[in-house]
């Protein structure tokens, strides 16, 4: 028996910034979307490479934001140009944590949950 890891998710206060980040932050695409007729939320699936997927669920009747605790759990991206992608994340304001050490960095999403970067 053999399993492979399909999707993780992250619960988001504002679907449309989000989307938009993953998208100009990590360059991922919407690959799929789960809206009920009861509009009570959204699933939105985000690809990059390969066959992984982030999901995004929003809740309609989420008005508080999310506690995400001590931020211990985190996903990490590849970046196959470093550099560039640091310039670019630093641009963007979104790096929260350095570790130059180690030779990584954490972006931060609009909701607090942190994306490792590494090269």
């Amino acid at each position: 028996m053999q399993f492979s890891m399909v999707h993780f998710n992250f619960n988001v206060s504002n679907l449309d910034k989000s989307i938009k980040f993953y998208s100009d932050a990590l360059g991922l695409e919407e690959a799929g979307r789960i809206e009920p007729p009861t509009g009570e939320f959204i699933i939105v699936y985000l690809k990059g490479e390969g066959d992984f997927r982030l999901e995004l669920t929003w809740l309609r009747d989420r008005k508080e934001p999310y506690n995400l605790g001590d931020n211990e759990i985190h996903l990490a991206f590849h970046a196959n140009d470093y550099e560039a992608a640091y310039q670019k994340h630093k641009k963007m304001d979104c790096i929260c944590y350095e570790n130059p050490q180690m030779g990584i960095y954490f972006i931060s999403d609009p909701d607090g949950y942190w994306l490792e970067i590494v090269p």
